[in-house]
């Protein structure tokens, strides 16, 4: 462990959207905050190709373009961006208290104020030929994705209530979808069902697991298989959707932060508030309903405010 403690103002753990956001407020607000970027610098959006989406951006732009452009743009005012990781907390529970924070397993950070942004990864199936196409059409965001595939024919994996309402989403725009589900009902409810049900260009094949995502450089088709037969057959597609759900980042914060059941960070009312004074939570780590990277932006302002708000509460 380091002999010496570094003390700041305000802590950021986590980059991407939210993160650099909250960097770009808290060093306007003269906060000197200190962002960590986490294993993944530059968070989902460093795994998409183009971003057409955010606004201000009129013809686009790749992920880890704008990425670089929002570390470069909180940088200008001042936020130190450090390559680094978490690896234990220990919070206050006291208003005005320390919050102890080791980065590395080594370096020990004590901050007033904790920005949590270190997001959620999507889950994906763990095949081979899905991680190598990743960004040349697999993807785990019909809403960021699903309009580079207008008019083409399209497969989305998933049961529940967002992958039923991605598979109509997608429905709107592609040519066909091909929704694949591993057991023999969905576990969308009832209403995401009927609509499944009554979208005309949308077909689902139940006991069905993809075998194998076909395509050198780009999707061209599925191998899929029947888990009930073990008939094997191939699809033609050029995208392929993952909606098995996210897993948020929030190992940990468990024991200290309130989390619902699958381990989102609880915030209090509209606010990025913890149950902790001092410690704040912006982006996907907290968000399981939108997941977009202009609702994280728009979370990181909130948890740099937030945390402006609370320094000058307690006389800092």
């Amino acid at each position: 462990m380091s002999d010496t403690i570094e003390k700041i103002k305000c802590l950021i753990i986590g980059s991407g959207p939210a993160g650099y956001t909250a960097a770009i407020y808290a060093s306007r607000a003269d906060l000197k905050p200190v962002l960590y970027t986490g294993l993944e610098p530059g968070g989902q959006l460093t795994t998409t190709t183009e971003v057409d989406n955010f606004p201000g951006y009129p013809e686009g732009i790749d992920g880890p373009t704008m990425m670089i452009q929002l570390q470069q743009q909180a940088e200008r005012f001042g936020t130190q961006v450090r390559i680094g990781m978490a690896t234990s907390v220990e919070f206050s529970k006291e208003h005005g208290g320390w919050h102890k924070v080791i980065i590395d397993g080594n370096k020990e950070v004590h901050a007033q104020t904790v920005i949590i942004s270190t997001g959620a990864t999507a889950k994906y199936l763990g095949l081979p030929s899905e991680q190598r196409l990743r960004g040349g059409g697999v993807s785990a965001c019909a809403v960021c994705d699903g309009f580079f595939y207008r008019n083409q024919d399209v497969a989305i994996v998933g049961a529940g209530d967002t992958a039923a309402e991605e598979a109509t989403y997608l429905a709107n725009i592609c040519k066909s979808v091909t929704m694949l589900v591993r057991k023999d009902f969905m576990r969308a409810s009832k209403a995401m069902q009927h609509r499944v049900e009554n979208t005309p260009n949308l077909t689902v094949l139940y006991n069905t697991e993809v075998d194998e995502v076909l395509g050198d450089q780009v999707v061209e088709g599925l191998r899929i298989v029947n888990n009930k037969t073990g008939e094997k057959s191939e699809i033609a597609i050029t995208g392929l959707f993952i909606a098995i759900g996210h897993t948020p980042n929030t190992s940990i914060f468990k024991g200290q932060l309130d989390m619902d059941e699958t381990g989102y960070l609880i915030t209090e009312g509209k606010s990025a508030k913890t149950n902790l004074p001092g410690v704040f939570a912006a982006g996907d780590v907290q968000d399981k309903e939108y997941r977009q990277a202009i609702t994280a932006a728009g979370s990181g302002c909130m948890a740099a405010l937030d945390a402006e708000r609370y320094l000058a509460a307690t006389g800092h």
